[in-house]
């Protein structure tokens, strides 16, 4: 806004403002000697009607004028005395006035600079109010369009994903539903957005008491999901925390591919692994039945001749129930091995598991270099003897056994004349887990090879030699995480040899 008046108009309407003042004063005086003079010519009707003269006249009745006129002229000048002082105090008065009209023109003359100052800042602050709020508007008009982009993004995003994204308020209606959920559920977003999750497709892999379970314990939900025609699910769910509404994220993954992948991954090894043992097993049995077929032959020999010696062929018997012995031991062992009761897990002490793979270990085992097991010097140290873990107890051997073999292999690497070989594990356990270390002093394994230790396949080319997938442990972190949810780590060093690290729940 701009100021109309300015400082000359201003002066303009204070100096009219006292000419009207003083118009007024001289108005008023006029009027008083306007009364004056009516008074005394009253006076001098009421004289020339009445006898007013005799105090003037002579003694022979004649009036002395000069007395009149000198009467006449003291009244006039006590009249015009009076009009005088009037007219003098209305002239001080009239300055007074004018000394006061004086201050309030300069006072509104202040104000008026005053005011005019405060409208000309107020007019400044609101043209950089006005410059602000344009600049402002700007601005959100370039958040709304980033806004709608990002949005835009974002939905385009959502809706790109390779596995079903389900969004759901707290009364489980459908908020977001995207195009992967339309591909495997056939219905159309259109069709289920605003409806009952569980009403518009009744064969989602997760129940409505799930999503309850993670709206009200405020907490991630994971779990995997089977249907009836055979295909696997990872679903979890999200609870939306800072909402108004307590609503909840669902991510569905199908899995089928990686589980079937992995099954036969996991098949593949077993049958490795049974392979590997059939063959040392071959050679254990192989080597006790020659040497007890040979002395049979020997004493069959000396049967045919005359002469005997007892002590000999008692040597020789002593010797085939040996080997004989060893043998059964052999089968018995893998028997026990194989023997799975079931799918039900049972709580077992670690320690008997570890120590029974042990014993097989040293049935088994062997390398190509011509290192046997059961030439490693094993130390076990048990923090509790009573450690126990819900578990497969014959899976967990195959677990010991595999580490038992690749360790076996890396110690068999090493062509050194002073190497001893041996094998340290250590089990303890925490307030939450039970911990097993088990370490070699063999060959030791590249940080390129820990990146693949556990995987079933790569395509990479490791330097100096291809990655043998036959040396992977793949079967082992199967076991460990998928069937019995621990951990499983590698590290490998010149100084300190290789140790795996295990971690499994504890039991009670």
């Amino acid at each position: 806004m701009e100021v109309p008046q300015n400082r000359e108009s201003q002066k303009k309407i204070t100096m009219s403002k006292r000419s009207v003042i003083l118009k007024k004063r001289n108005t008023e005086i006029t009027k008083v000697f306007r009364r004056a003079t009516l008074i005394m010519g009253l006076i001098l009707s009421q004289i020339a009607s009445a006898d007013i003269f005799w105090a003037f006249r002579n003694e022979d009745g004649s009036t002395n004028w000069q007395y009149v006129a000198n009467f006449s002229s003291s009244i006039l000048i006590i009249a015009l005395s009076v009009t005088a002082l009037r007219l003098l105090l209305s002239q001080r008065q009239a300055d007074r006035y004018n000394k006061e009209l004086e201050s309030i023109r300069r006072l509104l003359e202040d104000r008026v600079e005053e005011r005019t100052a405060n409208l000309n800042h107020s007019n400044q602050l609101l043209k950089n109010s006005n410059s602000a709020l344009a600049e402002e508007i700007k601005e959100h008009l370039t958040t709304t369009e980033r806004l709608a982009s990002s949005e835009a993004y974002i939905g385009s995003i959502l809706h790109s994903m390779p596995f079903m994204l389900v969004g759901l308020d707290g009364e489980n209606i459908v908020t977001q539903w995207n195009l992967e959920a339309e591909k495997v559920s056939g219905c159309k977003n259109s069709q289920i957005k605003g409806q009952n999750l569980w009403k518009k497709y009744p064969k989602i892999p997760l129940s409505q008491a799930q999503v309850d379970q993670a709206r009200s314990e405020k907490e991630i939900l994971l779990f995997k999901s089977f249907r009836k025609d055979h295909k696997y699910f990872n679903v979890t769910i999200y609870p939306l925390q800072e909402q108004k509404e307590t609503g909840a994220v669902i991510i569905i993954d199908d899995v089928t591919e990686q589980v079937n992948a992995n099954n036969l991954l996991v098949q593949r090894d077993k049958m490795a692994s049974v392979g590997e043992m059939a063959a040392i097993m071959a050679q254990d049995i192989n080597l006790p039945l020659n040497a007890t077929l040979k002395d049979l032959h020997s004493v069959r020999q000396a049967l045919t001749e005359e002469l005997l010696d007892p002590i000999w062929l008692n040597e020789l018997i002593e010797n085939a129930l040996i080997r004989g012995q060893q043998s059964k031991n052999v089968v018995e062992n893998l028997l026990s091995f194989s023997n799975t009761k079931g799918d039900k897990k049972s709580i077992e002490q670690i320690n008997t598991i570890i120590d029974h793979s042990i014993d097989l270990a040293e049935s088994l085992l062997s390398v190509h270099s011509g290192l046997r097991f059961r030439d490693i010097d094993v130390n076990c140290a048990y923090e509790d003897d009573n450690l126990q873990i819900r578990c497969h107890a014959t899976e967990l051997q195959q677990v010991f056994l595999s580490l038992f073999r690749y360790s076996c292999q890396q110690l068999g690497k090493v062509d050194e004349a002073d190497h001893s070989p041996n094998i340290r594990i250590l089990v303890h356990s925490d307030q939450e887990d039970i911990v097993i270390q088990i370490n070699h002093n063999g060959a030791s394994v590249s940080l390129e090879e820990q990146r693949f230790i556990f995987e079933p396949y790569s395509g990479h080319e490791l330097s100096g030699d291809k990655y043998r997938s036959e040396s992977r442990l793949t079967f082992t972190q199967f076991i460990v995480v998928n069937q019995h949810h621990g951990q499983i780590t590698v590290a490998s060093n010149d100084a300190d040899g290789t140790t795996f690290h295990l971690r499994f729940p504890r039991t009670g």
